[in-house]
């Protein structure tokens, strides 16, 4: 087996074990964020709920359904964002969208991603972004009513 199909391997591996088991699916107490997205599309949904502590992400979750690369990305996204300010965890939106419309990201952001880098596959298959980007949109609205309400 090559070293390339060893790696789409362990990135399919990552993108399964994440649909199969997402992570942080029980509900947030008393969140200061949440949104809903929905992919028209294909019907998939995303909704993230996040609690606020000292200025950063301390606890988020997220419930739905879907296609495994809408369903993984999110549970990968739960993972990233404790600990971040909103500032950071736009910056790996940024990132991660990027990556999925193939402009060029560094070395640095890469391994910033984590386990996100094994949806990079995704963007071959640009009907599949959305759904990659699905859990992020909601992460951006969210993100963007919080700040509203606490300007």
């Amino acid at each position: 087996m090559t070293e390339l199909n060893e790696l789409d391997d362990l990135y399919q591996e990552i993108i399964l074990d994440h649909y199969r088991h997402p992570r942080n699916q029980q509900a947030v107490e008393a969140p200061d964020m949440q949104a809903h997205a929905l992919n028209p599309f294909c019907g998939d949904e995303v909704d993230l709920q996040a609690r606020m502590e000292d200025g950063r992400i301390c606890e988020v979750c997220f419930k739905g359904r879907g296609c495994s690369i809408s369903q993984a990305s999110a549970s990968i996204m739960t993972e990233l964002l404790k600990g971040k300010t909103p500032e950071e965890a736009l910056e790996l939106y940024s990132v991660f969208r990027r990556l999925m419309f193939g402009e060029d990201i560094s070395e640095e952001e890469l391994d910033g991603m984590g386990e996100l880098g094994a949806l990079a596959g995704v963007r071959k298959f640009p009907v599949r972004i959305k759904c990659a980007l699905l859990g992020w949109n909601s992460l951006d609205d969210a993100i963007g009513e919080y700040a509203k309400a606490n300007g």
